[in-house]
Parts: C-alpha cells; structure tokens; sequence
C-alpha cells in the first residue's frame, strides 16, 4: 500500500510538473508573438490561468489569460502599462505553437491603460507633478457637490512647480481643481480654478505626498496657470481594440479601461494605438 500511495505522488508530482511546463512554454509562446506583432520594446508578461493547463490547451479553450507590457504612444511621452485580461480564450494548440494568433475568438476582453505619475509629469511639462483627491465638500452634507446630493466623480486637485514667467529661475508651486473625464475615446484634464488648500482636512490622497496649503502671488495669472494644467490625452484604442469606458485616478495613475465580448481579436493590436 505504501508503494501504491508513493507511486500515485510520484505520478501526481509528474503532472504537475508537465503541465506548468506547458503552460510557461505557452506563455512563452504567446509573449514572443505578443511583443513581435506589437513592436514592444520587451516581452510582455502572459499568464495563462487554470489547472490543468494541458486539459485546456486539448480543448482550445483557454479561461482566463492575463497580459502586461509597458508600450510607448506617440501622444504620451515615455512609457505607459498597458494591461488585458481574457476570457474564455479559444485557441486550438497547433496555432498556439504555431503563433497563429491574428484571430482569436474571445468570450470577453478588459483593457486597461495606466498612465503612471512620472509620464503625467512629462505629460504635464511639470516634473513634480503631484496628484490629489477632490476636496472635501461643502455641500448639504449628503456627499454632493454644490448642494446636489450626487457625488462628484473624477475631481482632482493637481500640484507642481511652473515658471511665472519668461525668467526661467522664477517658479511657483500652485495647485488646481481639476475634472478628470472620458470624452469619446480621449481622456480630459481640466484645470477649472485655483486651489488655496483650506480644505486639506477633509481630502481623499490619491498620491503618496502630502498637500499643504499655498501662498499664491497676487500677480499669477489664473488662466495662465489652468492653462498649464489641462491637457487631452487621446487614448485611441485600448489593447485588442477595446473601446474606452472609464477612466478613475487611483494611486497617482490615470487608469482607462474598457471591455469588450464575443470578440474576435488580433494579437498583434495588444498595445498598437
């Protein structure tokens, strides 16, 4: 009994082993393909969920598959995290191993987009460029803003340093109250009036650092500053095709997601614009 038991461990340990094998071979796989097609700078990073993986790659229908990699828009200076996860992946094993992914049916595809604190600072000409919570309400007290009982979504108070005029020696740090919104498939910032930092007490970080109050020059020129502090970003497309949906502000990033089901996806579109 005792060998029977240790056989059967033996044989279980050897499936285990097989199947991861074949699982990052096909991970492997799929990055290779992923990072020729998309003219990435770098494999991307491929998980492909689900035990047993051969059981799955036998019936082509693959659960769930995570994609990362980090691509450059020409619209948004340095790199960005473009993210995917699949669902319901069917992909026959021969064009898997034979990188035959241009079209892939797919139950249902997220993409994501994550603009990262350092690229809004390039993205913004403000190297500091630090991003905040909205501030807190001075409403009816039901969570509104302005007495309408409805939460404002995507409020944002922006801070950096900006030249005060052509003496480039000559900086001030200023803050804004900025709206953050999806306007089709670009991504709106704008900059809607000066933030003083009175209401610090009540605001909701969404970056790391700490807001303290600002003593702005009576001479700073207000549409100047809002100026500096809008900007549209056009996020085309998100990976495999994916249409825009949301964008939230969530530890210092801008994240855009959309999904999308029962698509057809072509592996080279991952992070092409």
């Amino acid at each position: 009994m005792r060998k029977i038991v240790l056989g059967l461990l033996l044989l279980t340990a050897i499936a285990v082993v097989v199947d991861f094998t074949a699982a990052a071979y096909s991970e492997y796989r799929v990055s290779r393909s992923l990072r020729a097609g998309g003219e990435l700078s770098a494999d991307p990073s491929v998980t492909m969920h689900g035990f047993p993986f051969v059981l799955q790659a036998w019936h082509g229908d693959f659960r769930n598959v995570d994609i990362r990699a980090s691509a450059n828009r020409p619209d948004i200076p340095g790199q960005i995290l473009v993210e995917a996860t699949l669902n319901g992946v069917h992909l026959p094993a021969h064009a898997l191993l034979d990188g035959d992914t241009r079209a892939v049916p797919v139950d249902r595809v997220s993409g994501r987009m994550r603009i990262e604190p350092v690229e809004l600072g390039r993205l913004f000409n403000i190297p500091d460029l630090d991003m905040r919570g909205p501030p807190a309400d001075k409403s009816d007290g039901t969570g509104g803003s302005g007495g309408s009982g409805v939460t404002t979504q995507g409020a944002l108070i922006l801070s950096g340093t900006i030249p005060l005029g052509p003496e480039p020696r000559s900086t001030e740090r200023v803050s804004v109250k900025a709206d953050l919104m999806l306007d089709g498939d670009q991504v709106r910032i704008v900059a809607t009036d000066l933030y003083h930092g009175e209401e610090t007490a009540g605001a909701n970080p969404v970056g790391n650092s700490v807001m303290n109050s600002f003593e702005l020059s009576p001479d700073l020129d207000k549409n100047a500053v809002l100026a500096r502090f809008t900007r549209t970003i056009d996020t085309r497309d998100l990976p495999f095709g994916v249409h825009p949906t949301s964008v939230k502000a969530l530890g210092g990033n801008i994240i855009v997601e959309g999904e999308g089901e029962n698509m057809t996806i072509d592996m080279d579109r991952f992070a092409q614009p």
